[in-house]
């Protein structure tokens, strides 16, 4: 498990670049985040950066209140999932995130804590607020993002 500090925006935007070329240079089809943390952490803003690093340019909104957004790249799909407010499992199970799709598909999941079978992400991101920085850690399951990612 790598483990980091972010001093700054800047840094978080940094990290998210690197883990965005690592997913589209992985040939895995389907991958996995699950994003670690308290409120107020950065898990939102980590998933922003993933997602813009990706390719959209776009809004990318904390999905909150409606528990998931999709954006649609070229080639890949992104699901960011928000469970804060979900008590159900029925929640999870209205997004088909483990539905077969034609192109690369990427589930990023913050407070997976809450769901209520257990998955198996490919990277999970523990974020923690640390005086004025953030302490990152990123434990990656998959080999093939292991060989990539350059933290």
């Amino acid at each position: 498990m790598s483990k980091i500090f972010l001093e700054n925006e800047q840094a978080t935007i940094k990290l998210g670049s690197q883990l965005a070329e690592s997913i589209k240079s992985c040939s895995a089809k389907n991958i996995e985040i699950h994003l670690h943390g308290d409120l107020g952490a950065g898990k939102t803003f980590i998933s922003r950066s993933i997602i813009r690093s990706s390719g959209w340019s776009g809004l990318v909104k904390s999905p909150t209140y409606t528990l998931c957004e999709e954006y649609d790249l070229n080639e890949i799909l992104f699901l960011h999932i928000d469970l804060y407010r979900s008590e159900d499992i029925e929640d999870v199970d209205l997004f088909d995130i483990d539905r077969s799709i034609d192109k690369k598909k990427v589930v990023i999941i913050e407070w997976p804590e809450k769901l209520k079978t257990k998955r198996n992400p490919e990277i999970e991101i523990f974020l923690e607020h640390k005086s004025n920085k953030r302490e990152v850690s990123v434990k990656i399951h998959s080999q093939e993002l292991l060989e990539t990612i350059n933290l």
